[in-house]
């Protein structure tokens, strides 16, 4: 069994030694971990690993070879009915036919469209490709498709496509407590963090203390010094909702690690692209915004701003005022974007969306040039880059 498990964590990436494998093997034969799974895993990891930054792949593969995680979501996945994941009422296209819909020709003219639909409409529709309904090609709707649309009364995203949404969304906050899978996060957080001594000199400076002394004959010549804190600020702003549901652990596993590592943090909630205003509790979105100008002035240059979102919407979020999904923006995403740059000059975005998909979706790559190229993927590699930037 263990000789699997040791071939293994080689073909993922990982790097164990036959002594180590031996030095495993005589540590069970001497009992220290006794019957427990939990002994033994703490134990294998402590003989296997060599780096901490890799505690996360060896979990995966331990979960893999010893609990058989990977194989049992496959047969449960098996053995759920297709017509379970198929709404009746929802219009199912080839990409053929999707090829043939098209765009109304820009925001100003889709907003137009919908305002006369809604003087002129006076029954339910279903399957068309003009009036407000569902399961049809109209711009208008629920559960149909149109390369650019506005959503009503869906539940959820299914193309990605909308330009405008015409519902009440409810988001969930963050969890800031998430502990697997943040221990790279952290390592690499780790790299922004720069101490330094303020206030009172309240703590014994032992080599200073003991070099004075000497100094002075023997003489005890004591010497204290100011507390060591933490002195980075970081301003994480977090997009919240549509696709960001597809990144929500990685989010999450980010969102814990920097609550641990960073004393000065102070956290926002946006969704797509930031605005007029931000939010700090997802629950109460609607009711308590912080406009992003009160933002600005209360927290200084000093701060390193941080976002943290995949830039997938579409570009008029960005450009147009108006162009936000879910209100009316009185000026556009870019304005926004282009005044917390000026005031937090130590500035980056970390982007959840593989790397490879970024030049094929307009809205990453205006958004990247907003950034002046400062954007980076959220994944260790990335961070680590990212942080250099902020240093």
């Amino acid at each position: 069994m263990l000789t699997k498990f040791f071939f293994m964590l080689k073909e993922g990436g990982m790097k164990p030694s036959i002594t180590e494998l031996l030095t495993l093997l005589e540590a069970l034969k001497r009992g220290v971990a006794g019957h427990s799974v939990d002994d033994f895993y703490y134990l294998s990891r402590a003989a296997l690993v060599k780096d901490e930054t890799q505690f996360d792949r060896f979990d995966r593969i331990f979960a893999a070879h010893f609990e058989g995680i990977e194989d049992a979501f496959k047969s449960l996945a098996g053995e759920v009915p297709a017509d379970w994941l198929q709404r009746q009422a929802e219009l199912m296209l080839s990409e053929e036919e999707r090829a043939q819909i098209e765009a109304m020709g820009g925001f100003d003219k889709l907003m137009e469209a919908l305002r006369e639909r809604l003087e002129e409409q006076e029954e339910r529709h279903e399957g068309g490709s003009k009036w407000i309904g569902t399961a049809g090609t109209s711009p208008f709707g629920a559960y149909g498709y149109n390369p650019e649309g506005v959503r009503i009364g869906q539940q959820g995203s299914r193309h990605r496509r909308a330009v405008k949404v015409w519902d009440r969304r409810e988001y969930r906050n963050l969890d800031d407590k998430i502990e697997l899978g943040t221990r790279n996060i952290k390592i690499a957080l780790r790299a922004l963090r720069k101490f330094a001594r303020e206030g009172a000199a309240d703590q014994l400076d032992l080599d200073d203390t003991i070099d004075k002394t000497a100094r002075n004959a023997g003489f005890l010549d004591i010497r204290m010094v100011p507390e060591r804190h933490n002195a980075v600020k970081v301003l994480l702003c977090l997009d919240i909702g549509g696709s960001m549901d597809d990144h929500v652990r990685v989010c999450e596993e980010m969102f814990s690690a920097a609550r641990s590592e960073f004393k000065h943090l102070e956290y926002f909630y946006f969704h797509n692209f930031v605005y007029e205003s931000m939010w700090k509790d997802n629950r109460r979105r609607h009711a308590e915004r912080i406009p992003t100008s009160e933002i600005t002035h209360k927290y200084g240059p000093d701060y390193k701003l941080v976002i943290v979102g995949d830039a997938t919407m579409s570009p008029y979020e960005i450009v147009y005022a108006g162009g936000s999904v879910e209100h009316w923006n009185e000026e556009p995403g870019a304005v926004w974007i282009k005044r917390l740059l000026n005031a937090y000059p130590k500035a980056i975005w970390l982007n959840p969306e593989p790397e490879q998909r970024w030049g094929y979706t307009p809205s990453i790559k205006l958004t990247r040039e907003l950034m002046e190229g400062r954007m980076y993927p959220l994944t260790v590699r990335g961070l680590g880059e990212g942080i250099k930037r902020l240093h």
